[in-house]
């Protein structure tokens, strides 16, 4: 990857997701073009970029090799979409999570790269297939899914299009590796990729044992935060059945498989999230953290420092 050090990464869209994905490629010393069709917009998340980049700098929590004013030397604003596009051999879709407008952002992107150009969105849960259905060359097509805030918490999914080339995807999985993310490689498209799918299993299961008066709003979020959170931090479902029997994966199925099927057995419908259950779920979540928007800025930036320091723990401990 170092080839591409210096080379020029567009981001359309300047939200909170595309200011994110601006300052990790900066800390990968790319240059990096931030445009919105909104004048006045691009300029503005720049100087948004700048207070946090400068913040982090100051709490020794700068991701990269350079200096806040080194990444801030790479980076321009942009309210013309040609021009944000010149040079680019990456660009990086932001915008709202509405499928139309995703789709015509590619069409007027593509037609003002070249073949080459690599075009990925950011999207977290439209398909690969719906959403480059306008573009016509779909093998340089990608998702390129963050996990929020992409700066503290790492993970990429890398979702192809049925017709995305391997080569794509390498670049792609390279690219991230090297801006200090950690991508993950999905072999096809499925709706709602990974991460959201699993997230949704393990809401639902939460939501159904409150529901049900099994336990409580704090005490379930106590069940991951002080529990499956800690270990999870770190390894994986897949290492934590490894890990949990003395010999390994065979011998954790030997023992556990049949528990697991009868309790999976158990499991009630989806739940429609909605009617008394939700009512008495709002009630207590709010009466923890009341819904105001200054209790919920505060726990907001209380869970961003917390992940900071968890990302700087979990670099640390490395290997």
């Amino acid at each position: 990857m170092s080839s591409l050090k210096g080379k020029i990464i567009t981001v359309v869209g300047s939200g909170l997701i595309g200011r994110s994905w601006a300052m990790v490629f900066l800390s990968g010393g790319y240059m990096v073009k931030i445009y919105d069709n909104k004048p006045g917009q691009a300029s503005g998340a720049i100087t948004e970029i700048r207070k946090q980049i400068e913040e982090l700098q100051q709490a020794n929590m700068l991701r990269g090799n350079l200096t806040a004013a080194e990444q801030l030397s790479l980076l321009s604003s942009h309210d013309d979409l040609q021009q944000a596009l010149e040079g680019a051999f990456f660009v990086q879709e932001c915008v709202f999570e509405d499928l139309e407008a995703k789709q015509t952002v590619f069409h007027e992107v593509e037609n003002l790269v070249t073949e080459s150009v690599i075009l990925s969105s950011s999207t977290s849960c439209l398909m690969p297939s719906n959403m480059f259905s306008r573009v016509q060359n779909r093998t340089r097509c990608i998702i390129s899914h963050p996990v929020n805030p992409p700066y503290y918490v790492r993970l990429v999914e890398l979702v192809p299009h049925p017709e995305t080339l391997p080569a794509v995807m390498d670049v792609a999985y390279s690219l991230m590796t090297d801006v200090g993310q950690a991508p993950v490689r999905l072999r096809k498209e499925i709706d709602g990729f990974a991460l959201n799918r699993v997230q949704y299993a393990i809401i639902a299961e939460s939501w159904r044992l409150v529901q049900d008066g099994v336990i409580s709003v704090k005490d379930i979020d106590l069940v991951m935060s002080e529990g499956l959170g800690m270990r999870y931090a770190f390894i994986g479902p897949i290492e934590t059945m490894h890990l949990n029997a003395p010999e390994g994966m065979v011998d954790y199925l030997q023992r556990y498989s049949q528990g697991m099927k009868r309790v999976l057995n158990t499991f009630g419908p989806v739940p429609d999230f909605s009617g008394e259950p939700a009512a008495r779920i709002i009630k207590e979540i709010c009466e923890l953290i009341p819904a105001e928007q200054e209790h919920l800025t505060a726990r907001r930036e209380r869970r961003d420092q917390l992940l900071m320091g968890l990302a700087k723990l979990k670099n640390e401990a490395s290997p």
